[in-house]
């Protein structure tokens, strides 16, 4: 087991994965590891992953490449410290993890290791789908239905379009994304219909999220991109009616709903100017 010592002091970074694994396994050495870091779990790192997989996202959203240079590493340290609680139980270790997905891939990708080239993109999603499903088999799992395996901690819109995509594949679907905006519509009129029951009105606004996600769907869309698209449109607005009233001596709580809606249309106006 690493240690201070085996690992030189001061320790220096390196290219080498090997380091890292090193230096995790000092962190959780008993007696001379770090105190935070020993007490935790596979339970209370899985959050972090989470937000380390968000803050990759992120910095692709705003092409930021320095940051996704430091998110991947971040992300790959989540990779290596449940690889070396794993190894601790002696379940597993970073190597198996690492030996498992080279091997996955090499098995899904035939049509690039093996003799089935020049397939389209929609050969290969469906070969991969098929390959899938013969390693489910061969492990000895019985047959779920066609919405099983949609993980129930993806964020609720990525969800929902996996769902979708599935229930797609065995034919429950619209062909006509016309089809889908009527059923936008008449989702927007269950929730007019409830308006004054708060809960039922509610619920009915979750159906028309999931229809909306639909719609993204049949335009090929990702429902997550294109909402954070929305939302940093969102902000660059309302940032923009923030600095017209500072010029007017008026902080957003000072103005009139329909004085920052004159400058909302303005900023938009303006952003439209510039396409």
């Amino acid at each position: 087991m690493a240690d201070r010592a085996s690992l030189g002091v001061p320790v220096k970074p390196s290219r080498d994965v090997t380091r890292l694994i090193e230096i995790m396994a000092a962190l959780r050495t008993p007696g001379s590891g770090c105190p935070w870091d020993l007490e935790q779990n596979f339970a209370t790192i899985a959050p972090y992953t989470l937000e380390e997989a968000y803050e990759v996202a992120d910095a692709v959203a705003r092409g930021d490449r320095a940051g996704l240079k430091d998110e991947l590493g971040d992300l790959l340290l989540q990779v290596v410290y449940h690889a070396r609680m794993a190894e601790e139980e002696g379940a597993f270790d970073f190597g198996d993890v690492v030996a498992g997905i080279t091997e996955k891939l090499i098995r899904r990708h035939p049509h690039v290791f093996s003799d089935k080239q020049g397939l389209t993109p929609e050969a290969v999603s469906g070969l991969w789908e098929r390959i899938k499903a013969e390693e489910k088999a061969a492990r000895g799992e019985t047959a779920a239905g066609a919405l099983a395996g949609v993980p129930l901690a993806l964020p609720a819109l990525t969800r929902a379009l996996k769902l979708q995509q599935k229930a797609g594949r065995v034919g429950f679907d619209w062909n006509d994304p016309r089809a889908v905006l009527a059923k936008i519509r008449e989702e927007a009129d269950e929730i007019e219909a409830e308006l004054d029951r708060r809960e039922a009105a509610a619920a009915e606004v979750g159906d028309l999220l999931f229809a909306v996600v639909n719609l993204a769907r049949h335009f090929g869309a990702d429902p997550e991109g294109v909402l954070r698209a929305t939302n940093a449109k969102f902000e660059r607005r309302f940032a923009a009616i923030e600095k017209a009233l500072a010029a007017r001596g008026k902080k957003p709580q000072d103005a009139s709903l329909e004085e920052m809606d004159a400058l909302w249309d303005a900023a938009k106006a303006a952003e439209k100017a510039g396409e």
